[in-house]
């Protein structure tokens, strides 16, 4: 089987910082992906609920089996939340953050982690995520008509209750089950490094994240034998630009890099 979970998300109730390419972003993953034989859910704006991407994760591994591929795509906000584990050299917690993030918080990296390290062995998982995914999970938006860039970072103040961090962070994470992070069995391609920023752009008219746009431009002019690795060389042929300075980058084992692309 290849199943395929694609999330995008523009509308963040509660904390005044939407975007504007990311349901795009889902749907032309969710395009690319059915035209290469994956059956496809989506979660989008307020059906993107932090239990809604836990359960669809979820759903999706308990499914599969050896030889099947798993391809989540996430484009939306990121952040951080303060590293109770010591796990995090930069004592931070990466996170996504879901549409209900200022009701019930992010979707933490070590979380993330625990979920994808429950696919069975020889599962091939990969997680596409435009935004930036370690460091400073952040997204930055260039506004429709304007030439300037605006940081969409969600800053931990923005939903987190004006109190002790720490404990806020517990609140959002069952720590006890996550405090020694399983190493995460799922290849990830994220839209830059550690250290950078991702961006919303407009290609044609039509809001997109940059990286997405590149990515699956980029995707449609490989052969068919192309590998991770080809297709990220291919990614930063044309990333990091003059208007988009981020650099793609690929967390994989050796034997992922090889894999056939969405295979």
């Amino acid at each position: 089987m290849k199943l395929a979970l694609c999330v995008g998300i523009n509308d963040y109730p509660g904390v005044s910082n939407d975007l504007y390419g990311c349901r795009n972003d889902a749907a032309d993953w969710t395009d690319a992906l059915t035209a290469r034989g994956f059956d496809v859910r989506t979660l989008l704006d307020s059906a993107a609920s932090g239990a809604a991407i836990r359960t669809g994760i979820a759903d999706l591994l308990s499914r599969t089996s050896s030889g099947d591929a798993v391809v989540i795509t996430y484009s939306g906000h990121g952040t951080w939340v303060p590293d109770l584990d010591g796990d995090e050299p930069d004592h931070r917690d990466e996170a996504i953050c879901p549409h209900d993030i200022a009701a019930n918080g992010p979707l933490l990296d070590d979380e993330l982690s625990a979920l994808f390290s429950a696919a069975a062995p020889g599962v091939r998982t990969v997680l596409i995520s435009d935004s930036c995914h370690s460091g400073t999970l952040t997204r930055l938006s260039r506004p429709l008509g304007d030439s300037r860039c605006s940081s969409r970072f969600l800053a931990p103040s923005t939903f987190l209750p004006a109190r002790s961090s720490d404990h806020v962070s517990a609140r959002f994470s069952d720590r006890g089950t996550l405090r020694a992070r399983p190493r995460s069995a799922a290849l990830l391609l994220s839209a830059c490094r550690d250290t950078e920023y991702s961006y919303d752009a407009t290609f044609a008219g039509r809001p997109n994240g940059a990286f997405t746009y590149v990515a699956l431009t980029a995707l449609a002019d490989l052969p068919p034998a192309a590998t991770y690795r080809d297709w990220l060389r291919a990614i930063r042929a044309q990333l990091p630009s003059q208007n988009y300075p981020q650099t793609p980058a690929l967390q994989a084992s050796a034997a992922q890099l090889a894999w056939p692309l969405l295979a």
